[in-house]
């Protein structure tokens, strides 16, 4: 049961289409809310409120570099790159293809 809870709170919070675009964007390496900020075209605030929603659902990991704070995928559900997929996210209950984005930079 408690894998399920997981599972669905993690693909409940990648539901949302910023937040889509937000994992799509992380899966070429970690980046600071003004770098997703820029690149999304979104406000700070709207961009921060949905990293927490995927921070707290275990989709994203932070990592404090000075006075920033680095966003990536968590590296449990990293895309394989084995499979030649980068898309490809794996919930441990299922897989979520979010497909691929170019390259931020």
């Amino acid at each position: 049961m408690e894998n399920e809870e997981k599972c669905a709170a993690s693909l409940k919070a990648v539901a949302d289409p910023l937040r889509m675009r937000i994992v799509r964007a992380l899966q070429y390496g970690p980046l600071s809310v003004s770098d997703l900020t820029l690149l999304l075209e979104q406000e700070i605030g709207v961009v921060s409120h949905h990293l927490r929603v995927l921070y707290h659902a275990d989709v994203v990991q932070t990592r404090r570099e000075g006075k920033f704070i680095y966003y990536s995928l968590n590296e449990e559900i990293r895309p394989s790159k084995r499979r030649g997929k980068r898309g490809l996210l794996d919930f441990g209950c299922c897989q979520l293809d979010v497909g691929e984005s170019e390259p931020v930079g």
